[in-house]
């Protein structure tokens, strides 16, 4: 039987998840302060992104996100492990992205991945301090008239 203790802390880490996912799909860069450690490395290389630290995470979300008309990053199934002031969890990710194509047309991709995450407790709030996104499937849809 799960604790109180283990509860609340599961239920604190699957809304960071959830922080972090409205954070990108809102392009706010900055609240993804709140959502990692100062020393977090991130590591998206699997689906073609970046790999380093916050500063350079943000920057690589800030230069890339704007290419795409639209997009969410949908967060479900956390396997969650707790052990006192750390976590692990692995969470799937379905992410679809829409890109415009020169003639008006768009096309749409979706990502399937998962976040593979270490948390820790900084001053009582959870924060990740790992983040390496692991694979599942990418698909790029054929291009269509590009909606009003």
């Amino acid at each position: 039987m799960l604790s109180l203790q283990e509860i609340s802390d599961r239920l604190e880490i699957q809304d960071l998840l959830v922080r972090y996912s409205h954070a990108v799909d809102t392009r706010q860069w900055d609240l993804l302060d709140d959502v990692f450690t100062a020393d977090a490395h991130i590591d998206y290389s699997a689906v073609g992104g970046s790999a380093g630290d916050l500063t350079a995470t943000k920057k690589f979300l800030a230069d890339v996100m704007p290419m795409f008309t639209a997009f969410q990053h949908l967060v479900a199934n956390s396997s969650v492990t707790v052990d006192g002031d750390t976590a692990t969890a692995r969470t799937m990710c379905h992410n679809p992205m829409l890109l415009p194509g020169d003639d008006g047309r768009q096309s749409l991709m979706m990502c399937g991945l998962w976040y593979l995450d270490t948390f820790v407790r900084v001053d009582g709030a959870w924060r990740i301090r790992s983040r390496t996104e692991e694979k599942s499937f990418m698909y790029v849809a054929p291009a269509t008239p590009a909606m009003g």
